[in-house]
């Protein structure tokens, strides 16, 4: 077994780069073929989810194989090799299976526990037969990782270790109140009908929403799902429409979970800020803290949540000099020259310096001693001059910072903001505007979101569990391989048994013509006898010797010995890897 992985995951890359490097289902299917194209390469498998992309494949050359597969990822997904050469990893033979088995147990999900790789390792390998790219080898590995994904979750409680990506993501979205709670009487939109969207639509349908409109590009599939959905007995109501419906809509759900395969986005932050605005009752439209509000239309803005900064006519210039064309509104207890002090920012800037608005920082708010807090959002009423301009200062300082160091934030309101429009972005590349996680009442949970809330979530006893599964499988398959590899050499040591006795029983028939039908049987089953019985005990012996590590030699060995012809062991072989192994179950 020469079995290699080369890939990038949620694990070893940043979202971004997934995002650019996600492959689309041509883009799969000519990875495949140029794979076996490929000289190191004689079977291939490709694993693409919205959070991790896999090429396997059987090797005759590491070195060769690794610089080869790496190549061909970074030529379909459209990442420069230069530039996804650092977030691949490399795994080989017993690595590689053990690889392989934790994923389909869920031990390598963002959501320790979550069961749906196992679909997605299913749809790989029936890509993979489809294409006639998955030989014996890969159609073995990937057949017994779908059983070894459903021993871990039948024999342990790795469920309880983290749930669906779906469910985890609704609990985002509900935070610290139960989903059934959160969710119970809301309207709901599921952008997209594939697998995901429709376990989104069956959960938000199972934890109690009163109504899931279905958006898809594809009618029948969304009204398929709608009437899937009617069908449940969960009560819940359920139609369909039109994906230029989806701008409407959006005034009037309180939950949008979305999942496409598209390679733009489906939900700009100009769409969500247009739905939440018009509102539909009960929900208020989102208010801007007492004192502020936004400009209109072709104003510029340039922080939605401190001051409101519109073009008038002339003005006169209040002390100190503000930015010529504009003048303010403040809110009562603020002080007007520190107001023009920070409008001067803005129009120099192309932004406001106090970080009124929901600025993504990665240094921790209290590392400077910010007297207005990290999030930016509170009412800037009753805050003293000197605190405002510090906070300014302060904001500065972490912006500066958000740009040399990773973001580690999750997108929700902590500030207390009603929420009126919670949305769960599914997708990988993103169908949602990040920026929506600025609008006031707006509440975004994305795959980035995910990461960062379940990168400190407790795992479960029953991970040891799943963990100690996965490594007696994990030797299971290496020894089930390794006597496979030695099993052609067994086949043709009897092959040539067998036609030894037939050359002397031939032989016998010309030295004793006169034996009868019965005796000639009788005689050659007596010889057969005698050969099978010597060569009993040292091919089961082989087969056992050759199953443990290091085992390989002993093919060669048994060729050595009985000096066997390379060509017959090697068209027993390829007569092997010929048989049709099946499909997935």
């Amino acid at each position: 077994m020469s079995l290699l992985v080369v890939g990038l995951s949620h694990r070893s890359a940043p979202v971004s780069v997934l995002e650019r490097a996600s492959l689309s289902a041509d883009a799969k299917v000519k990875l495949l073929h140029d794979t076996l194209a490929a000289e190191p390469a004689v079977e291939a498998a490709v694993l693409a989810t919205c959070n991790r992309i896999e090429l396997y494949a059987d090797v005759d050359k590491f070195h060769a194989g690794v610089a080869e597969l790496s190549t061909l990822l970074a030529q379909h997904s459209g990442v420069a090799l230069e530039e996804l050469t650092p977030y691949l990893y490399v795994h080989y033979e017993d690595r590689a299976v053990h690889h392989l088995f934790s994923v389909a147990c869920g031990l390598d999900s963002m959501v320790v526990g979550e069961g749906q790789i196992l679909g997605q390792i299913k749809d790989a390998l029936a890509l993979g037969q489809e294409l006639h790219t998955a030989g014996r080898l890969i159609n073995d590995l990937f057949q017994q990782a779908l059983r070894v994904g459903k021993r871990a979750h039948s024999e342990t409680g790795i469920d309880r270790a983290g749930q669906s990506l779906v469910t985890f993501g609704l609990e985002q979205l509900a935070v610290h109140a139960p989903v059934g709670e959160w969710a119970a009487g809301k309207r709901a939109l599921v952008i997209g009908a594939g697998s995901m969207s429709s376990l989104a639509a069956a959960t938000l349908a199972r934890v109690g929403v009163a109504e899931v409109v279905v958006a898809n590009r594809t009618a029948e599939r969304a009204e398929r799902l709608a009437e899937i959905l009617v069908a449940s007995g969960t009560g819940v109501a359920a139609l369909a429409i039109p994906m230029s419906r989806v701008a409407d809509e959006l005034a009037r759900v309180d939950v949008v979970v979305s999942c496409t395969g598209a390679t733009g986005l489906v939900l700009t932050a100009e769409d969500v800020l247009a739905a939440v605005s018009r509102g539909s009752a009960p929900h208020p439209a989102p208010q801007m803290p007492e004192g502020l509000d936004l400009a209109p239309a072709g104003a510029s803005v340039a922080d939605a949540g401190a001051v409101r900064v519109t073009e008038r006519g002339s003005a006169p210039d209040p002390a100190p000099q503000t930015p010529e064309g504009l003048e303010f509104a403040p809110a009562a207890g603020l002080d007007p020259e520190v107001v023009a002090r920070l409008a001067a920012a803005a129009q120099a800037g192309g932004r406001l310096a106090d970080a009124g608005a929901a600025r993504t920082i990665a240094a921790p708010a209290e590392a400077d001693g910010c007297p207005v807090g990290p999030d930016g959002r509170a009412a800037l009423t009753g805050v003293d001059a000197n605190s405002l301009e510090l906070h300014g200062t302060w904001a500065d300082q972490g912006e500066a910072a958000a740009q040399r160091q990773p973001r580690r934030t999750t997108r929700t309101h902590a500030d207390g903001t009603a929420v009126r429009l919670a949305l769960l972005d599914l997708a990988m590349p993103r169908d949602v505007d990040a920026a929506v996680h600025r609008i006031p009442g707006v509440r975004l949970v994305d795959i980035e979101s995910l990461a960062e809330a379940s990168a400190d979530a407790p795992m479960a006893a029953d991970v040891d569990a799943v963990r100690a599964i996965v490594t007696d499988e994990v030797a299971a398959f290496g020894a089930a391989q390794r006597a496979a590899h030695i099993t052609p050499t067994v086949v043709a040591l009897r092959a040539m048994a067998a036609e030894v006795v037939a050359m002397e029983v031939a032989r016998l028939d010309g030295r004793v013509p006169d034996l009868d039908e019965r005796q000639r049987a009788e005689v050659t089953q007596t010889v057969r006898r005698v050969v099978d019985k010597l060569l009993h005990a040292p091919t089961v012996r082989v087969k056992q010797l050759a199953s443990e590590p290091g085992g390989a030699g002993y093919a060669e060995a048994l060729r050595e010995l009985f000096d066997l012809d390379p060509q017959t062991v090697a068209s027993v072989s390829q007569a092997d890897k010929n048989d049709d192994p099946g499909r997935a179950s």
